[in-house]
C-alpha cells in the first residue's frame, strides 16, 4: 500500500469501535484460566500494559498555591 493510499483509509468510529470489540473477545478468550498456558509473546504484552498502569500519571489539575497566582475574573 503507498503511502497516498494510507493516508487516505479512516476508519469510521463504528469500525474502530468493533475491532476494539473483536480485539477484546479475542482476549477474553486467550486469557480464560481453563485454556492453558498464555502464548510468551502475549505475556509479555500484558505485563507491559500492567507497568503503564502502574506509572502515574502527571496530575491535569493545577496546585491551589498555582490557581491563587492567577487573575480573577472581574
Amino acid at each position: 500500500m503507498s503511502s497516498q493510499q494510507a493516508s487516505q483509509l479512516q476508519l469510521s468510529s463504528e469500525h474502530c469501535r468493533a475491532i476494539c470489540d473483536e480485539i477484546g473477545d479475542r482476549l477474553r478468550f486467550a486469557l480464560r484460566k481453563d485454556t492453558g498456558e498464555m502464548p510468551q509473546r502475549l505475556r509479555v504484552l500484558i505485563d507491559r500494559l500492567a507497568e503503564l498502569d502502574a506509572d502515574q500519571a502527571p496530575s491535569i489539575v493545577p496546585a491551589m498555591d498555582d490557581m491563587a497566582r492567577w487573575p480573577t475574573a472581574a
